[in-house]
């Protein structure tokens, strides 16, 4: 018989000894839990259920005349439904690593199902460091390295784009992508996954904005010197014709001639008297302004002579 022949004949003798012919791979996070199920739906009859892990510790036993009974190292961290058999283990660690496998005893007695269990702790964080950046008025260049553990990856950012690229280690990879706002860094294992990003808007926005921002600056600006132009020139208008008026009031004649008429009641001289008025311009003081033209009059009354009065020794 060949070596191969005997291969065969032993992969068929324990396919016909446990049921099944392989092993179901399930990767657990530590700390979390796992639900193993028997992965059949009918159940020859059996006097004892166990599921055991590969040390031949059985973490339950379960009888219908005993129910469940859980392994001491187990005890409070295992769940087991005596509906459907399955069973939950909480809590997990890296050395509850391997093999579990569910087992009736009976008139047959029968592996149901074997699990490999790995528990994998969770990736580390991973860091994207920019290494230098060089912006311009229409473009964008960033060269940086993405690492995690003893992955890395160096490349750049240029016009908008980048390569996505991407390097593992056995269950580890660390892929580096990105988009038109951001830059990634991903660190993933089967059980977890964590990144690291940039935006490229505060690596390149500014000086990107740098032409745009001084065109609007000098597009305010000169708003707003014609503004100031047409204020100052409105400004200017109105304080001329403010001036002209003042001085057209300043040139007012405020003179007045009176005249009075007395009757000469107690004279008896019944012809009204002469008045006359002088007009002339105010002589400056030191104090008052040059665009002062106040026109001052005077007025007086002609002496009012009485006729001599002749007596009759006179005539």
């Amino acid at each position: 018989m060949s070596v191969n022949q005997l291969l065969l004949l032993l992969i068929f003798l324990q396919t016909s000894k446990t049921g099944f012919s392989a092993e179901i791979s399930v990767l657990v996070q530590t700390g979390d839990s796992v639900q193993l199920d028997i992965q059949t739906q009918q159940l020859p009859e059996f006097d004892i259920l166990f599921w055991m892990n590969d040390k031949s510790e059985n973490i339950v036993r379960y009888s219908d005349s005993k129910g469940v009974t859980p392994h001491e190292s187990y005890k409070d961290r295992v769940v087991f439904n005596d509906k459907t058999f399955s069973l939950t283990l909480k809590n997990m660690q890296k050395t509850d690593s391997g093999l579990y496998t569910a087992r009736i005893i009976g008139l047959i007695n029968k592996d149901l199902v074997l699990y490999r269990i790995s528990v994998i702790d969770a990736v580390e964080a991973p860091v994207l460091t920019v290494n230098s950046n060089w912006s311009s008025s229409d473009s964008c260049t960033v060269n940086f390295t993405c690492r995690a553990h003893e992955l890395m990856i160096n490349s750049s950012y240029q016009n908008n784009r980048c390569s996505p690229q991407e390097v593992t280690s056995q269950i580890n990879a660390l892929i580096l992508d990105c988009s038109e706002e951001h830059i990634f860094c991903n660190h993933s294992n089967p059980v977890s996954w964590k990144q690291d990003r940039r935006n490229i808007t505060q690596l390149c926005g500014d000086e990107i904005s740098k032409s745009d921002s001084s065109r609007l600056v000098i597009a305010v600006g000169t708003v707003a010197g014609c503004i100031l132009l047409c204020v100052s020139a409105a400004l200017c208008f109105k304080y001329k014709k403010g001036s002209q008026e003042e001085k057209v009031e300043g040139n007012t004649v405020k003179s007045s001639i009176e005249v009075q008429a007395e009757t000469q009641e107690e004279t008896g001289d019944k012809q009204p008297s002469t008045t006359y008025c002088t007009v002339g311009q105010h002589q400056k003081t030191p104090t008052q302004s040059e665009t002062d033209h106040t026109i001052y009059s005077a007025v007086c009354k002609q002496q009012n002579k009485k006729p001599p009065v002749i007596s009759a020794s006179d005539t």
